[in-house]
């Protein structure tokens, strides 16, 4: 069924060129479907059009000879790699914005003012947990800027209850969301 050949150069070649051609296609495939959730379109498309024409190739290469288990594990090996590349890149890329929710019990007020004067919009609501009366403040900023953000809640209150949500669209906005 299988066929192991003996490892040559040109195996070699055709081997790592399968491997690289699904860890860019499968990257790019993670990067679309993020731009595609955040309303890119044109991005999107843009690369879907490159990613499949990648696909197309390295399938080919794959189905030209299916016995060779070679060209099989370096498929796999790439979808398996271009997954984690695709994470990295998404993750170094930062797209879009993100909504912060933050609950402190006593510094609402003090957190909202240190985050305005970092040049962010906040919205504070006084608001009723479970122990008694909570500060409720809402900000959204770009998604590069969260770390700045969730530093500056933590260095005010380490205690404060945080999320952080994804946001598809935001339209108008204050301080450093504004364009």
């Amino acid at each position: 069924m299988f066929e192991i050949p003996t490892l040559s150069l040109q195996l070699l070649a055709g081997m790592l060129l399968i491997f690289c051609l699904r860890v860019t296609d499968v990257s790019m495939g993670t990067v679309r479907m993020l731009m595609v959730m955040r309303g890119m379109r044109k991005w999107a498309v843009l690369i879907g059009f490159i990613e499949v024409t990648i696909w197309v190739v390295a399938i080919s290469q794959v189905m030209s000879n299916l016995n060779n288990v070679w060209n099989i594990l370096a498929y796999s090996g790439g979808f398996a790699t271009g997954t984690f590349v695709g994470m990295f890149l998404e993750n170094r890329l930062a797209l879009g914005n993100v909504r912060v929710h933050v609950i402190s019990l006593k510094k609402g007020a003090e957190i909202a003012a240190k985050v305005r004067k970092a040049g962010y919009g906040a919205t504070e609501l006084p608001a009723l947990g479970q122990s008694g009366p909570v500060s409720l403040i809402g900000i959204v900023v770009p998604r590069k800027q969260k770390p700045v953000v969730l530093a500056l809640i933590s260095e005010i209150d380490p205690t404060a209850f945080v999320t952080v949500d994804d946001m598809r669209r935001v339209d108008r906005g204050y301080g450093r969301l504004a364009k």
